[in-house]
């Protein structure tokens, strides 16, 4: 147990590894541009972007992974069946009656319902156990090294921040360091240890810049398709069969899903990310026809209409929102649907046992 402990708590110190280098670097480039290189005239817009940059940061850092409710934990007698069961078709069923009256639109690949064995609880949608930090985190996209967190649905608004005020750090370093870097090379810098700042910090910016800008714009792309980094490589499994774009409401929607309702708050490092983290608003697509049963209602639906096909419970206000106003879902794609605003008729799509 001992050795096993240490090398527990070796491995959290060395996990810090990362962050301790950034922070450095951050350090080093302030130390740099405002000591050695001092030049006033830039000195507002770069503690502009410094500040904002490395609130970002700190954010992402230090904001917990948030983790599924109790709700979606076991009862103490569902529990003791379940782990007395043998047979994971009787275990199946027990999860089947725990998770009736929850959202869950999403299975296994094999049709079961997804249970976390370590943490003993049933994973609501997008929900994924982090190996890292030995935890089911909602809205799982990755375990980032460089931040020594989980990336996920409580600071993936902050990790996109992060990203954005990184790059546009190191391209406002880079671009008002690079005419005394011109100048180095062409010997018109004082000959002091000043110049192997700015010789260093050109370099630094500039190759920060190039690797953030790739990783920002593939984020980028996520954000739009309502993708989180595992849902890119293993698509969900809805009742339905897997669809990549089974979350997706629109560009429009799916950046406000992050970033929330009140765009003033869009570029500050504060949660403001709807719903709950436990449902998501969804987008069935890849029908079968023979599946499905297709009824006429002479009243509007009260529910988030076409786009949820077995929902259990409502959804959150929030979430709700996303889709009260929507008049089509914009997706490529053979299976897109058109759905025409003020209808008074509403076509209800139900799945059939």
């Amino acid at each position: 147990m001992a050795p096993s402990h240490v090398l527990k708590c070796c491995q959290k110190v060395l996990a810090w590894v990362p962050v301790a280098f950034i922070a450095l670097v951050v350090a080093w480039s302030y130390y740099a541009y405002v000591v050695e290189l001092c030049v006033f005239v830039y000195l507002v817009v770069f503690h502009l972007s410094f500040v904002m940059f490395v609130w970002s940061y700190w954010k992402t850092i230090f904001t917990s992974p948030a983790s599924p409710s109790n709700e979606f934990c076991l009862s103490k007698a569902d529990k003791e069946q379940y782990e007395k069961e043998e047979r994971p078709e009787s275990q199946q069923e027990i999860l089947r009656r725990a998770a009736k009256d929850l959202p869950i639109y999403t299975t296994t690949a094999s049709r079961a319902i997804r249970y976390c064995d370590r943490c003993q609880l049933i994973k609501p949608d997008r929900c994924h156990h982090c190996s890292a930090c030995d935890i089911c985190v909602l809205k799982m996209d990755h375990h980032c090294p460089w931040v020594n967190n989980c990336v996920g649905f409580s600071n993936y608004k902050f990790f996109l921040l992060f990203l954005m005020y990184s790059l546009l750090y190191c391209l406002f370093v880079a671009a008002t360091v690079l005419q005394y870097f011109i100048k180095f090379w062409t010997n018109e810098l004082p000959d002091t240890h000043a110049k192997f700042h700015v010789l260093f910090l050109f370099f630094v910016a500039a190759m920060f810049f190039i690797s953030i800008l790739s990783l920002f714009s593939y984020h980028c792309w996520l954000v739009g398709k309502n993708r989180s980094t595992i849902e890119t490589f293993r698509a969900p499994t809805f009742r339905n069969g897997p669809d990549k774009n089974g979350f997706s409401l629109g560009c429009s929607k799916n950046l406000r899903e992050v970033f929330g309702d009140e765009k003033k708050y869009w570029l500050l490092p504060i949660f403001t990310s709807l719903g709950d983290g436990c449902n998501f608003p969804t987008r069935l697509v890849i029908m079968d026809p023979e599946q499905l049963t297709v009824s006429s209602q002479s009243e509007p639906a009260k529910s988030s209409g076409p786009s949820q096909s077995f929902p259990t419970r409502p959804l959150s206000e929030s979430q709700n929102r996303l889709l009260a106003s929507d008049s089509q879902w914009v997706e490529s794609g053979p299976e897109e649907e058109n759905v025409k605003s003020g209808a008074k008729k509403h076509i209800i799509v139900s799945l059939e046992s």
